[in-house]
C-alpha cells in the first residue's frame, strides 16, 4: 500500500462513534439505560457516562488500544518503533484515566472491539448486569481471546 492511500485510510478512522460504540449504545438504549456521550470533563472522555448508575463505559478498538493476545491487534511492520511507542501511550493514558476515574469514586467498565463483534447482544446483557450491580470495574472482550471476563 502507498503511503499516500495508506494516510487516507488512516485520515478516515474516527475516534467517536464507532460501529462497536454505536453497537452498544443502541442495545443499552434499549435495555432503558440512558447516559451522556463523550464527557470531556471526565477523564479520557468516556465514551458513555450514567450518572444515575456513577458509572463509565469505555469502548475500546482493539488495535488503537493495543488489545495483547487479541486476533484484531498486530503491530504494523510499517514504521514499527514509531507504532509501538504510540500505541504504548495510549494504553498508559488508559490505565492513567481509569484510575483516575477510580478515584473520583466512579465505577468504570471496558468494552473491547473483539466482544462486541463475537456477539453484541452479549456483551449489552453483561453491561446491563454490571451496570445495575456496585461492582468498581469490569472489562468485556471475546471469549475466543480469553475464555471468560476480566475484572481488573
Amino acid at each position: 500500500m502507498s503511503a499516500d492511500k495508506r494516510s487516507l485510510l488512516m485520515a478516515r478512522i474516527r475516534s467517536k462513534d464507532t460501529a462497536p460504540e454505536l453497537q452498544v449504545r443502541k442495545l443499552l438504549w434499549r435495555d432503558g439505560f440512558r447516559y451522556r456521550l463523550h464527557t470531556k470533563g471526565l477523564p479520557g472522555k468516556p465514551d458513555l457516562v450514567l450518572p444515575k448508575w456513577n458509572a463509565v463505559v469505555f469502548v475500546h478498538g482493539c488495535f488503537w488500544h493495543h488489545h495483547s493476545g487479541c486476533s484484531f491487534f498486530r503491530l504494523p511492520k510499517t514504521r514499527a518503533a514509531f507504532w509501538k511507542e504510540k500505541l504504548c501511550r495510549n494504553k498508559e493514558r488508559d490505565h492513567a484515566s481509569m484510575a483516575a476515574l477510580l478515584a473520583a469514586n466512579w465505577r468504570v467498565a471496558v468494552v473491547w472491539e473483539c466482544a462486541v463483534r463475537e456477539d453484541a447482544g452479549a456483551v449489552a446483557q453483561k453491561l446491563a448486569a454490571w451496570i445495575r450491580q456496585e461492582t468498581k470495574c469490569i472489562e468485556l472482550e471475546a471469549q475466543k481471546h480469553s475464555g471468560h471476563d476480566n475484572t481488573p
